[in-house]
């Protein structure tokens, strides 16, 4: 039988109530980390998959991750420098000309 607050000990219901609370607040940061729609996870293989850029997950093993983080200003600057030339998802591709 399912037990309520009022049958549990005053001290371990200020307990519960700060594992409550714990609880709330490390929900609360879940949902802000994948607002973006991102999510992450460990893959059978053991490496880190990000789900939510493309229609399947990119995954890369920590080293390849970690590698690939410390170049993030250089691929910001990259795509700065050649912006003219990148697409974006949402760009549709070029007509082509009437013959």
């Amino acid at each position: 039988m399912a037990s309520d607050a009022s049958d549990v000990a005053p001290g371990n219901q200020d307990e519960l109530k700060k594992e409550l609370e714990k609880l709330r607040a490390e929900n609360e940061a879940l949902k802000k980390r994948t607002s973006k729609g991102l999510s992450i996870r460990v893959s059978e293989k053991g490496a880190v998959s990000v789900y939510g850029l493309g229609r399947f997950p990119t995954t890369l093993y920590k080293e390849q991750w970690l590698r690939l983080l410390d170049m993030a200003e250089d691929i910001r600057s990259f795509i700065q420098e050649n912006a003219t030339q990148l697409k974006s998802k949402d760009d549709k591709a070029p007509a082509k000309p009437a013959e």
